[in-house]
């Protein structure tokens, strides 16, 4: 068996992993875990609440949950049933301010970033991208056990 990767998907598997690494260093820098800011990044997303299953992006449900219950637990977030079992979260008044002191960071320096790309390079970048997780959620339905 050979394994081989070309050069433009060796170039692609390295920016995606330095794009994670940069999300990660943010998440240092602003004095929390990767899973707290992406927590917080969704509900900031969100307008402040959100249904628990929103918050996902690649984290698994036990990290999510680590994360929610140490913001509960520190008085930024709080959970509230609805719907039967299904369960909203919620940033309180501290954890608004937190987000604004942290998150909102991030998201403004990614609104920068696309503010200062054209209407087609935004397009382009979207529809490629988009186009790629598509193809591969289907080739990985297709892989063999």
């Amino acid at each position: 068996m050979e394994f081989y990767i070309n050069a433009q998907m060796q170039r692609f598997n390295l920016l995606m992993s330095e794009i994670d690494t940069a999300y990660h260093d943010a998440a240092l820098k602003l004095g929390m875990s990767d899973s707290a800011l992406l927590v917080l990044y969704t509900l900031c997303s969100c307008g402040g609440e959100c249904m628990l299953g929103d918050i996902t992006s690649g984290a698994s449900k036990q990290t999510i949950n680590s994360a929610l219950r140490k913001l509960e637990s520190e008085g930024i977030v709080y959970l509230e049933a609805f719907e039967g079992r299904k369960k909203k979260v919620y940033l309180t008044e501290k954890g608004r301010q937190f987000a604004g002191d942290t998150v909102l960071q991030v998201i403004e320096a990614e609104n920068e970033i696309f503010a200062s790309w054209s209407d087609e390079e935004k397009s382009i970048y979207i529809d490629l991208t988009q186009r790629y997780l598509a193809d591969f959620k289907e080739k990985v339905k297709e892989l063999r056990t």
